[in-house]
C-alpha cells in the first residue's frame, strides 16, 4: 500500500514540474512593433493567429495578440494598455458601463474533455455532465470505475488513477466548463460553483488551453478540458459526450453548429448569451460565443481601425475559422454585430 502511494506521489510530482515548465513556457512579451495589441482568452488564439498573419498580408498591418486567459485580457484593457481584448465570459451590462467597455461576439469556440490513456482512441470513450462532475470532483479516482463502466460497458477500461488537469489562471473556458458542470451537477454547483477562476477540489493547473494540453499529452491517467482546436492540433484523445437529450454525440462541425444554432443574439443586451447545454439530439453541450472587448472611450478612428481587423475575422476569416473547427456566425448576426460598432462605438463604417 506505501509503495502505490509512494508511486503516485512520484507521478504527481512529475506531473506538477511540467506543468510548471508548460506555464514558464508560454510568457512571451508583447511585441511593440505592432499596430494593434490585444491580449485575453486563449480558446481563440489559434484562429486569430491565422486572421492576424492574412490580415497582415492583406494590409500591411501587424496584430500582436497575448494569450494570457480571459481574466488577463479584461484587466488590461480595463487598465487601457491593450487596444482590445478578448473573453470567453461575457461581461453584465453594469460591469461594461463602469469600465467604460462594449462587447460583441467574435466566434463560437467549443470545449472538449480530453484524456491520456494508452488503450482508448478519440471517441471510444463517452462521459455524460454527472460523471464528469464526480471527477473533477474528486469522487471517481480510478478510469474503471463502476460510473464509467456503465457508460462505456464495451470499453476496456485500465485501473489507472485518475489525475485531473485544468486552467490556473482566469479564463473563460474554465468559466464555461464550470458554467456546465454546475448546470448537470447540483453537488457541482453547491461545492464548487462557476467562475473565470475557482477552487478546485483535486487536481493540478496549466496556464491557458495549451498548458492544459500539454498536461494531459504528456501524463498517462490524466483528464483535462481544452478548446477543440487545442484537442486537434495535439493529437489528444477526446471523448463523446452524453448531451440534455440524452443522445450521445462527438465534437464536430455539426454538433457544434447544432448547439450555436440556439445563439439569438436579438433578445439580449450587449450581446450576453451563455450557450453551454443547449437542447437538440445532435448539440455538442459544451459551446460558447467567445467575445471581443473594446473601449468606448478610445478616439473613434482607433476604434476603427481595430474594427477593420475584427471585421475582417468575421467575414473573410469565417472559412479559416470553420478549418479549425470554430463556429462562425451567419450574415444576420454579423450585421448585428456591425451595426453595434456604429450605435456604441460611432467607429463604424
Amino acid at each position: 500500500m506505501n509503495r502505490r502511494i509512494a508511486a503516485k506521489g512520484e507521478v504527481m510530482k512529475s506531473f506538477l514540474k511540467m506543468v510548471a515548465a508548460v506555464c514558464a513556457a508560454m510568457l512571451v512579451p508583447a511585441s511593440a512593433a505592432a499596430d494593434f495589441n490585444g491580449a485575453g482568452g486563449t480558446a481563440i488564439y489559434p484562429v486569430l493567429s491565422v486572421w492576424a498573419q492574412k490580415y497582415q498580408e492583406k494590409t500591411g498591418k501587424s496584430v500582436n495578440y497575448q494569450a494570457i486567459g480571459s481574466g488577463g485580457g479584461i484587466a488590461q484593457i480595463k487598465a487601457k494598455t491593450m487596444d482590445f481584448a478578448n473573453s470567453d465570459k461575457p461581461l453584465s451590462h453594469e460591469d461594461l458601463t463602469a469600465a467604460g467597455l462594449v462587447q460583441f461576439p467574435q466566434v463560437v469556440i467549443s470545449i472538449v474533455p480530453v484524456v491520456n490513456l494508452s488503450t482508448i482512441k478519440s471517441g471510444e470513450l463517452v462521459l455524460d455532465g454527472t460523471t464528469l462532475a464526480d471527477i473533477f470532483l474528486g469522487k471517481i479516482v480510478k478510469w474503471n470505475d463502476p460510473a464509467i463502466k456503465k457508460l462505456n460497458p464495451k470499453v476496456k477500461l485500465p485501473e489507472t488513477a485518475v489525475l485531473v488537469a485544468h486552467r490556473s489562471d482566469g479564463s473563460g473556458t474554465t468559466f464555461n466548463f464550470t458554467d456546465y458542470l454546475a448546470k448537470v451537477s447540483p453537488e457541482w454547483k453547491t461545492a464548487v460553483g462557476s467562475d473565470t477562476a475557482v477552487s478546485w477540489p483535486i487536481g493540478v493547473g496549466g496556464k491557458g488551453n495549451a498548458g492544459v494540453a500539454a498536461a494531459v499529452q504528456q501524463t498517462a491517467g490524466s483528464i483535462g478540458y481544452v478548446e477543440y482546436a487545442y484537442a486537434k492540433q495535439n493529437n489528444l484523445t477526446y471523448t463523446d459526450m452524453v448531451n440534455r437529450e440524452g443522445k450521445r454525440v462527438k465534437p464536430t462541425m455539426e454538433t457544434f453548429q447544432s448547439a450555436a444554432s440556439n445563439a439569438d443574439f436579438t433578445k439580449v443586451q450587449d450581446f450576453y448569451l451563455i450557450l453551454t447545454d443547449q437542447p437538440g439530439a445532435n448539440s455538442w453541450p459544451i459551446v460558447a460565443a467567445t467575445y471581443m472587448l473594446l473601449r468606448s472611450d478610445y478616439a473613434a478612428d482607433k476604434n476603427r481601425a481595430i474594427l477593420k481587423f475584427l471585421d475582417f475575422g468575421l467575414r473573410d476569416g469565417a472559412a479559416d475559422a470553420s478549418k479549425l473547427d470554430y463556429v462562425p456566425f451567419p450574415e444576420t448576426v454579423v450585421k448585428q454585430i456591425e451595426g453595434s460598432w456604429t450605435t456604441h462605438l460611432h467607429a463604424w463604417p
